[in-house]
């Protein structure tokens, strides 16, 4: 159970992180902008919802999903059921937990964000997970996820704050 609860403040701190870089980085807000209750609801989120819902399906996910003699079918099938079940609730459960600690309408929220956010999960995930369970020892696997989860933590931030809205360029190359 420790490492468990210690998994789960990593992915807080995960969330945190992403929010963090998603305000300064990407939205380039300068501290004096920075909206501490947005992250706040990204940690909280990471801690209390995502933590704990993460650390149980992840050891649920091996036991339930076998295919023994087979490991690419294994790995497929396993890839397959945490995508079309896990990413897809827990993004709806983000996108709505988010539009109701915001004030906002979670149906709104879904109805904007909920297909394009799960197409682009879908561009990221699966393929980050094939090459983790194929390639990756098992206790390197969380470190792999944990790396790719910032920038995809600061595009949900980003994503949950825009609204859906077009973000407007940013120019990466300063007038000179």
């Amino acid at each position: 159970m420790k490492s468990a609860n210690a998994y789960e403040i990593w992915l807080q701190v995960l969330f945190g992180t992403g929010d963090v870089i998603a305000q300064h980085a990407v939205e380039q807000r300068g501290i004096e902008k920075h909206d501490y209750n947005r992250t706040g609801r990204m940690l909280f989120y990471g801690g209390a919802i995502f933590g704990p819902a993460a650390t149980k399906w992840f050891a649920f996910l091996p036991k339930a999903v076998r295919v023994p003699g087979r490991p690419n079918l294994e790995i497929f099938s396993r890839v397959m059921v945490d995508q079309c079940v896990f990413a897809t609730a827990n993004l709806g459960c983000f996108l709505s937990t988010m539009a109701l600690l915001e004030g906002s309408s979670p149906k709104d929220k879904l109805k904007q964000n909920f297909l394009p956010a799960l197409k682009k999960n879908w561009m990221v995930w699966p393929g980050v997970q094939i090459v983790n369970f194929k390639f990756v020892p098992l206790e390197s696997r969380v470190l792999v996820v944990n790396c790719v989860a910032l920038g995809w933590n600061c595009y949900l931030s980003f994503l949950a704050s825009q609204g859906g809205a077009t973000p407007k360029p940013v120019d990466l190359v300063p007038d000179t």
